[in-house]
């Protein structure tokens, strides 16, 4: 059972990104308020919160003034410093814990954890140094993907190994640090990949979100559309991996669970420990959003079984394609658009998000999204 924490108590987010502004937009209608920790001045989640602190992500001094304003404290990202969190904030602030980061944080260790609990994840093996490379290519087999441990998102520290040539390749062209801690990963020949959010509520009852179909663009998420069709096999797969990943980690706060589909089996890509973008949809397609389900888990409150209204479609807007949407949302009556307020336009960034439901706003948000 989690603490129950009823408005107007407030709430501390670590890191005041998109995910962080819709928590907070989230919380704000319960009556909570909020306060945000990051270290840009007007971040997006600032723009909604009832104050702001500007600091780092490490600045011990700055998290505990959050916690000391804060009645519950979550985190908006995974790469968190757990050191200094563990620090600042008291236990009971943290309902989420920090051994969630622990594991979320590091792709083998959470590899590891999947593959203790007997959950079905992609061969893989540990590469604690470059010249252990080529043995541990043979052991995983090839096609493999090599990441680094830590601190990789979006395509972002990672290598594809398709066959002998490319890894001869990225050996000779190596331009990491050789002792830098990397695992590889078998690369899956997938159908489809798939998502599914978790939570349990303050009764410590689990709750899932509708599956998402995601696609995915030079590695950033693109289009992901709900509910996804899937077979009665598959169905049990996803709930079996959810109930069980929830159950392992006393789960407080939204989980998002990224998957691959190989014929008739499903295996765990990653893990999220906070809203994820595949589930942003939720906001207008679902009784309750994966934000307000997240805020809901930790503040201690009940949480009904989730039920989507409509079929529902969500495009990512990367870049100066949200000027675009800006123009255009004029003319899609059907559009639900979400601007996240960041200052800077730059490729490839994640500046908005747009979400439709029902068939015909569906297709012409798809095919708006095709001509971009």
């Amino acid at each position: 059972m989690t603490k129950r924490i009823l408005p107007p108590a407030t709430i501390g987010i670590v890191g005041g990104g998109q995910l962080g502004q819709m928590l907070a937009l989230a919380a704000k209608p319960m009556g909570y308020q909020v306060i945000v920790l990051d270290p840009q001045v007007d971040a997006p989640a600032a723009l909604v919160a009832d104050q702001q602190i500007v600091a780092s992500y490490d600045d011990v001094s700055a998290l505990r003034n959050l916690a000391n304003q804060a009645d519950v404290v979550t985190y908006e990202f995974e790469n968190v410093d757990q050191t200094a969190l563990r620090t600042a904030v008291p236990a009971e602030k943290l309902p989420q814990g920090v051994a969630l980061l622990n594991i979320t944080a590091n792709r083998l260790r959470e590899k590891q954890f999947l593959a203790a609990l007997g959950l079905p994840v992609a061969p893989f093996a540990a590469v604690d140094n470059l010249v252990t490379l080529d043995a541990r290519c043979h052991e995983v087999s090839l096609p493999a993907i090599l990441k680094t441990a830590t601190g990789g998102y979006d395509g972002h520290g990672q290598w594809d190994i398709p066959n002998t040539d490319a890894l001869a390749n990225l050996l000779a062209h190596w331009q990491q640090p050789t002792d830098i801690a990397l695992v590889l990963e078998k690369k899956l020949a997938f159908d489809r990949e798939l998502s599914v959010m978790v939570t349990r509520d303050g009764r410590g009852e689990i709750r899932t979100w509708p599956v998402t179909v995601n696609e995915h663009q030079h590695h950033i998420l693109r289009v992901s559309a709900a509910p996804a069709t899937l077979s009665p096999q598959i169905a049990k797969q996803i709930e079996t991996i959810a109930t069980t990943i929830a159950n392992a980690l006393q789960l407080v706060g939204i989980l998002g669970i990224e998957l691959f589909v190989v014929g008739e089996r499903v295996y765990i890509n990653e893990l999220a420990p906070r809203p994820h973008n595949s589930a942003h949809l939720t906001i207008e397609a679902t009784n309750v959003s994966q934000f307000e389900g997240h805020i809901r888990s930790i503040t201690g409150l009940p949480i009904p079984v989730i039920t989507q209204y409509a079929p529902a479609i969500m495009l990512n807007l990367l870049g100066d394609q949200i000027i675009q949407a800006r123009q255009d949302i004029a003319t899609h009556e059907g559009w639900h658009f979400h601007d996240y307020g960041k200052h800077d336009v730059k490729p490839g960034r994640k500046m908005g998000h747009i979400t439709a439901t029902g068939m015909a706003a569906m297709k012409d948000l798809r095919e708006w999204g095709t001509r971009l």
